[in-house]
């Protein structure tokens, strides 16, 4: 099991980094590269169709302005594929959303929000926990501590409250 990431400028890199921790939190192997939809269309083919045959069950690909890099991936494979609409212009992101989630029909990408990253990691995560018990077990357990998280802090607001 392998999820690529991708993304067209290293400007991106912060906001994808998101992405690279969730996987590493979760022990889901990655590779990560920089290539542009418009500047070096082979070197993003290459790298999905090379991973899709060393296992890999989703990619990730971040793009910002006009945004075409996810739906370029989608076109190398038939695996999922989750676009990531990245701040990269005036218009703070709302140009790449549109642009992602606007995919023809019969060429899905699975869109974020505006740089979320973090949830295209947790994405795939759930597609691995579809056939992975480990995963599985592990998403379970990370969702309940952020369940707990959320709980804590109510009791501590409450308490709070009532010292008032």
């Amino acid at each position: 099991m392998k999820v690529g990431i991708i993304m067209g400028s290293k400007s991106d890199l912060e906001t994808m980094k998101k992405a690279s921790s969730v996987l590493d939190e979760f022990k889901i192997p990655y590779e990560m590269i920089i290539a542009s939809a418009h500047r070096t269309p082979e070197a993003v083919k290459s790298f999905v169709e090379r991973l899709e045959e060393e296992g890999a069950i989703a990619f990730i690909a971040g793009a910002g302005a006009a945004a075409h890099l996810p739906g370029v991936v989608a076109s190398f494979t038939t695996l999922p594929v989750i676009g990531i609409p990245l701040n990269a212009t005036a218009l703070k992101g709302i140009d790449s959303l549109l642009a992602i989630v606007q995919m023809p029909s019969g060429m899905p990408v699975a869109t974020m929000a505006v740089d979320g990253a973090k949830n295209a990691a947790l994405f795939v995560v759930q597609i691995g926990a579809a056939f992975n018990k480990n995963i599985k077990v592990q998403y379970k357990a990370y969702r309940q501590d952020m369940a707990d998280k959320v709980l804590a802090d109510n009791d501590a607001l409450q308490a709070s409250l009532q010292g008032e």
